[in-house]
């Protein structure tokens, strides 16, 4: 498998950043601003990472996903270290992160990585998603922000 950075001739794999932010026009905002990466595996991208800088020394991963068939194998995991390693390189500082209340998978992965709960912006997915989000049975209402000093 190679990661690398998403280069202009290759198309946006908006499937796979769905499958992490349901809401299209929240991805296009934040992907103009930010630094995609891709994962793939026999000519087919199985992940991809967005980061965006926040200044001051700061940037914030703001979708992380892993193609359903390629879930529970590492990938999102190498993907968080492939990122943190490239932040750290480019003379970044701290990395944030932030995933829904119900994402309970995602916030095991991120501290198992070695971030540390930060904060918690409360009713933000009721805020910014017209549609109701529900994960493992929970609906998602609060962003849970975890942030990692490099």
């Amino acid at each position: 498998m190679e990661i690398r950075q998403l280069s202009h001739q290759d198309s946006i794999p908006m499937d796979l950043l769905l499958l992490a932010d349901p809401a299209e026009e929240m991805i296009q905002k934040y992907i103009a601003r930010g630094e995609t990466y891709i994962a793939e595996h026999g000519g087919i991208v199985v992940g991809v990472y967005i980061f965006v800088s926040l200044g001051e020394g700061t940037v914030e991963i703001m979708n992380i996903a892993v193609r359903e068939e390629f879930q529970g194998k590492g990938l999102g995991k190498q993907l968080i270290l492939d990122a943190m390693n490239g932040i750290k390189q480019a003379g970044y500082k701290r990395i944030e992160i932030g995933t829904g209340n119900s994402s309970i998978g995602q916030l095991a992965l991120y501290q198992k990585c070695g971030f540390r709960i930060s904060g918690i912006d409360r009713d933000f997915f009721l805020r910014n998603y017209p549609e109701v989000i529900v994960e493992n049975g929970i609906q998602c209402v609060d962003m849970i922000r975890l942030s990692l000093v490099l």
